[in-house]
């Protein structure tokens, strides 16, 4: 597997924030980490590649500003981390990327950063953002009913930076909150002091900078789903390797719903290996909620089980790369099987998949996803393959070898 997405993400802002040099090994190198690095870049971080990875040398936060606009394709993390941590800078900033990107909310960010004296302005609480920088207080910041976590993560890998530090509580819905312990164990493994106060409360010291150090980034769990599904289809063993169960990426807990949906999971300290078996008839029902990414991953596989099978609490899957939800929906029913979309997930009827040319929406997610049902139905054609560069660029190589 390729490094982790999330952890290549927030450990690079990390060590482009940090005092002195890093070196981050096992880096994902992919469309996003590319726009994030080239993002990180201009506001004055050195990042050059070294052997297995990237040598950093970070601004200690004090950032440039060169009246470059930042474009950020369509990656969502990175246009939400950089829109708080430019607010560190001094001077305007603007932060764009692709059509769809724009139409990705960041208004719950941009109103807590405006609770600290920022002047930010969107565009339909979506990018572009302009922002007229002049530092970041800190203090005391309520963030409500939000629909990503990467706003409650931007926030906090700035606040080290922060004159007051920062007291963060999150109120009503809170999504993917595995996301926020990865965050948090980054930014521990960078030198900053942040505590968790409460069940959605946390306390990051003032003044308690990152130091730069070398940093190993294990293997995408995301991506070794794909991998999974296709031993839980084809009812073979697959072994994928540079990942551990013990990870703490929330997307590792599909083995535990492939172990309700008949696999048998082995794991050793960096490799896993699964083995499917029969698929259960009936009705069944799965909150995933804290693993939204792996929505398109479980619905091919419920489209292979005899029963109903309900995928809840994942609205906020409406502002992905596509509108994932409709998308997910559109494509099983292209490929003749019946699902529906519901307020808060889907719902998926198991049946016969026929042949079809899958549309991609431009998300990398459901061309792996679909890709590995072409394994166990001929015809299956995906329109947009290089989507997937976008997390996995050697996705097709991999699964070459299946």
């Amino acid at each position: 597997m390729p490094g982790s997405k999330s952890l290549s993400q927030r450990a690079l802002v990390a060590a482009a924030l940090a005092r002195n040099d890093s070196v981050i090994k096992n880096v994902l190198v992919s469309q996003d980490t590319l726009y994030l690095i080239g993002g990180l870049r201009a506001l004055g971080a050195n990042i050059v590649a070294a052997q297995d990875g990237f040598f950093v040398s970070g601004t200690a936060g004090e950032l440039l500003n060169n009246d470059e606009e930042l474009f950020l394709g369509n990656n969502g993390t990175a246009l939400r981390f950089l829109t708080a941590l430019v607010c560190l800078g001094s001077g305007k900033y603007v932060l764009t990327g692709e059509k769809r990107l724009c139409e990705r909310p960041v208004g719950s960010l941009a109103d807590a950063l405006k609770e600290m004296g920022v002047d930010i302005v969107t565009h339909n609480n979506c990018p572009p953002v302009e922002i007229n920088a002049a530092g970041l207080s800190g203090g005391k910041i309520t963030l409500r009913n939000i629909e990503s976590s990467q706003y409650v993560s931007a926030l906090l890998l700035c606040a080290p930076y922060t004159p007051k530090g920062m007291d963060l509580s999150l109120q009503g819905d809170v999504v993917s909150t595995p996301y926020i312990d990865l965050t948090i164990a980054v930014m521990r493994d960078f030198g900053a002091n942040i505590i968790q106060t409460g069940k959605y409360e946390y306390h990051v010291d003032a003044g308690k900078i990152y130091q730069g150090r070398e940093y190993f980034v294990e293997g995408d769990a995301s991506s070794a789903s794909y991998f999974f599904l296709a031993a839980a289809l084809l009812k073979k063993t697959i072994r994928v390797q540079g990942i551990s169960r013990q990870s703490k990426q929330g997307d590792m807990r599909l083995l535990a719903v492939l172990e309700e949906l008949g696999c048998k999971i082995r794991s050793g300290e960096n490799w896993i290996e699964v083995t499917g078996g029969e698929l259960p008839k009936g009705d069944l029902a799965f909150d995933l909620n804290d693993m939204p990414d792996m929505v398109p991953t479980l619905a091919v596989l419920a489209a292979f089980r005899e029963g109903q099978t309900i995928i809840s609490n994942v609205a906020h899957l409406r502002i992905k790369e596509s509108n994932r939800l409709a998308a997910v929906v559109e494509e099983l029913n292209r490929v003749g099987i019946k699902a529906k979309e519901l307020p808060e997930g889907i719902m998926i009827e198991g049946g016969k998949m026929k042949p079809a040319k899958i549309e991609t929406y431009n998300d990398h997610r459901m061309a792996m996803s679909f890709a590995i049902a072409g394994l166990n139905v001929r015809g299956i054609e995906i329109s947009d393959k290089k989507c997937v560069d976008k997390s996995f660029p050697t996705f097709w190589e991999e699964l070459n070898k299946l």
